[in-house]
């Protein structure tokens, strides 16, 4: 059985911005074909994270209120003691919410519920360009 891997790529802003890969994540898993199998999306770097949240600007707003209240971007942290670069707290965020999500794929598509979408989170203190790798396997 072979991976379908394909690379999305996305501009971010800086803090916590959060963007919607729901469709973009449908589209790798129609163009390799799989009926039935998985799909893991992955955001390389420390500073960024892939989880599932309802797409809509309560859920978002809530959602970083909730990570500036676990790991404030005010607060003192080691890293940036070590490095002086500022963004301690976004390594803070990803790690909590984790680089990766695999989905199970049934008739062609990821499965996931109604109001139940696969965003980026990106944590980092300066804007990036970012690369998301989907990769497909299954049958």
């Amino acid at each position: 059985m072979e991976i379908y891997r394909r690379t999305l790529e996305r501009t971010t802003r800086a803090d916590t911005d959060i963007q919607d890969l729901t469709e973009d994540v449908a589209a790798v898993v129609a163009e390799s074909g799989v009926e039935n199998g998985w799909v893991l999306v992955f955001a390389p770097g420390s500073t960024a994270a892939i989880t599932t949240l309802e797409y809509e600007s309560g859920c978002v707003a809530d959602l970083e209120r909730a990570v500036e209240q676990l790991a404030p971007s005010d607060a003192e942290y080691a890293h940036n003691l070590r490095w002086g670069d500022g963004n301690g707290y976004s390594h803070v965020r990803a790690a909590l919410l984790g680089p990766s999500l695999t989905l199970p794929v049934h008739g062609g598509v990821p499965a996931h519920g109604t109001w139940q979408q696969i965003v980026l989170c990106d944590f980092d203190n300066r804007g990036r360009e970012r690369r998301i790798l989907v990769e497909v396997l299954g049958r």
